[in-house]
């Protein structure tokens, strides 16, 4: 969604909380200047949605009495994240109600969504399993999790574009088995053109999805939360690297997104974070610290120190030269 269409739609919500609002109120709440404000009136004018001007001293813009807008207006990320919300929340018993009260708000939100949108909702949620609780608010791209599971339960193969986990690009054609989130991460499971092998694929790497022509089968009695779990367990990783950082979480996000390193907090009086890294390969590491460009001190392995010493040697040769 573009940022004016955004706003337009986050003054509806603010007019719909009723009374009459000044438009010095309505532009200091959307962050715009009064002008833009007015265009945002006209907008919703042309949507035949019945601003009213109200002019005197406490004028301003309102609603029309008894209007009432449609029960909801969401964005796809926005309905993605309410219905995962009360599904995950029921399915982990971390809803504090009933499991008809669960129930009847996840039909409620799926009755008012668009047909097109609702379907493909539908899709993720016939098709995903929930194997633990979301620890941290890591999310996939809405658009992303809906084709992926639309192919997964239509039995269509897909065209993956996919960023692994020291950064290099491929691109693949995949028969999407299953999608699971464990402990906060989406993953999808299925059969991998470029290793002619079931994989396993973090949703939030997944660069770029588009549905194929065909069909294919997935193998009798497959349970992608138990391949996912044991693809997760099984993970080739040679080095576990912890470096300690003094930097900001925003600088060493820069540099180290989280599908590489996860921060840990040291002492909250302290500007020192710890960063942990799985790696395979050691050798793309101290590019991406001399890049972050703030003190750090290496903490494991050997090899890691090793390695930032060489290239710092080659960084002042080419200096000096």
């Amino acid at each position: 969604m573009t940022r004016p269409i955004a706003r337009v739609l986050a003054l509806l919500e603010i007019l719909q909380r009723g009374g009459t609002w000044t438009i010095a109120e309505l532009a200091g709440r959307l962050d715009v200047d009064e002008r833009t404000v007015r265009r945002y009136i006209a907008h919703l004018l042309e949507l035949d949605i019945p601003v009213r001007s109200v002019r005197g001293r406490y004028g301003g813009y309102r609603l029309s009495p008894g209007y009432r807008m449609p029960p909801l207006m969401l964005t796809d990320e926005e309905a993605l994240a309410a219905l995962l919300g009360l599904v995950a929340g029921r399915r982990a018993g971390l809803l504090g109600t009933s499991a008809a009260a669960a129930e009847s708000a996840v039909a409620k939100v799926r009755r008012v969504l668009p047909e097109a949108l609702g379907r493909r909702l539908d899709a993720l949620l016939e098709i995903a399993d929930f194997t633990a609780p979301a620890r941290s608010a890591r999310t996939a791209e809405a658009e992303v999790l809906l084709t992926v599971a639309e192919a997964a339960r239509n039995r269509r193969p897909v065209d993956l574009g996919y960023i692994a986990g020291h950064g290099g690009a491929s691109e693949r054609v995949v028969h999407p088995y299953g999608i699971v989130t464990h402990s906060g991460r989406w993953y999808l499971t299925g059969f991998d053109s470029a290793s002619e092998q079931v994989r396993t694929f973090r949703v939030d790497r997944i660069s770029g999805v588009a549905m194929r022509a065909g069909t294919f089968a997935v193998p009798d009695g497959f349970d992608p939360a138990q391949r996912v779990l044991t693809a997760i367990a099984e993970a080739p990783h040679q080095h576990e690297v912890s470096v300690r950082m003094r930097a900001t979480p925003e600088q060493i996000r820069a540099v180290f997104p989280p599908s590489i390193a996860t921060l840990e907090e040291l002492d909250p009086d302290t500007p020192w974070l710890r960063a942990r890294i799985r790696a395979q390969r050691l050798e793309w590491i101290p590019p991406l610290l001399a890049a972050l460009d703030r003190p750090f001190v290496i903490e494991g392995p050997e090899a890691l120190r090793k390695l930032v010493r060489a290239l710092a040697g080659r960084l002042a040769e080419h200096a000096g030269a």
